[in-house]
Order: structure tokens, then C-alpha cells, then sequence
């Protein structure tokens, strides 16, 4: 047999042996290519059958529309208790957090140290100081305001103090 097309593409000296082992090596290719190629649909049918085991298109679709109502009730709930931690958060700024107390005896009599000086702030450093006096003729109690942790009214020493514990500043 003579093949003219082989001398019409300048390959009439061309051995066929080179053709018939590349076409069978790109054969051996193709054929590990659809075994991978089956593995993995393999795997994949089993995946699905597992997902779609007990369901019919009906019963997943309900499944599928109740995990969407979860996941709605779970972003309200969520935003929700965002809303309520930034209502605490704002609430405990004006709330009294700091708190400063120096007891002393107001006269140097042998009573002790009954009188008090208390030291009330929040988050601003604003609130009052309670000073409660206690002498034999009974006791006094008298309050200063705190803006920013100053007062507009002078204070005494243990009002001074108090107020020093309660912002903490060291004495």
C-alpha cells in the first residue's frame, strides 16, 4: 500500500511506529483521566445521596425555608442585644462607679473617728461628696457638687482626699 498523502505532507519517510506510540500514550492519558474523572463522580454520588437520603424535593425545600427562619430569628435576636448593651453601656456612663471615703475625727475628741468624708462619681468624674460631721452636739451633713472632677466650693483636706481616691489619683 502506498500512501500518497504521507509524500503530499513531506513526511514520506515519516515511520508510523512514532504515530501509533504517541497515539498510544495519549490513550493511557485519557484513560486515567476518566478513572480520576469516575472516582470523583463517585464521590460526589455519594455525597449527594447522603444529602438527599429520607427527602423528597418538597420535605428539603421546608427544611431549607426553616433554616432561613432561624437564621432570621438569630439576626433579630442579635441586633437586639446590640441595641440593649449600647442602652446599658449608655446608662452606666451617669451611673456612680468611682467611690472614695476618708473617715476621720472631725473635733480630736475620744470618740473615734465617727465623721466621714464619701466621694461619689461616675465615668465623667461628675457626682458629689457627702460630708458627715459628728461632734457630742450631733451631726452635720452638708454635700458638694463635682463637675469634672473639680468642685466650685473649696474642700477640705479629707473632702480633698476622698475626692483624689474616688478619680484615683495617687496621695
Amino acid at each position: 500500500m502506498n500512501y500518497n498523502l504521507l509524500e503530499q505532507l513531506g513526511l514520506d519517510n515519516f515511520d508510523l511506529t512514532y504515530l501509533f506510540v504517541v497515539s498510544y500514550c495519549l490513550i493511557l492519558i485519557l484513560m486515567i483521566l476518566i478513572m480520576v474523572q469516575t472516582v470523583r463522580l463517585n464521590k460526589l454520588s455519594k455525597k449527594y445521596s447522603k444529602f438527599m437520603s429520607g427527602k423528597t424535593a418538597k420535605s428539603l425545600e421546608k427544611e431549607i425555608m426553616g433554616l432561613y427562619e432561624d437564621n432570621k430569628f438569630v439576626k433579630t435576636s442579635v441586633e437586639k442585644n446590640r441595641k440593649d448593651i449600647q442602652n446599658l453601656y449608655r446608662k452606666l456612663e451617669s451611673a456612680y462607679q468611682k467611690v472614695g471615703i476618708v473617715k476621720y475625727d472631725a473635733f480630736n475628741q475620744m470618740g473615734g473617728q465617727l465623721s466621714f468624708s464619701l466621694a461619689l462619681l461616675d465615668e465623667n468624674d461628675n457626682g458629689f461628696i457627702l460630708n458627715s460631721v459628728h461632734s457630742t452636739e450631733g451631726c452635720y451633713s452638708y454635700t458638694k457638687e463635682i463637675k469634672n472632677g473639680f468642685c466650685d466650693i473649696s474642700l477640705g483636706d479629707e473632702e480633698k482626699k476622698a475626692l483624689d481616691i474616688a478619680m484615683g489619683i495617687e496621695i
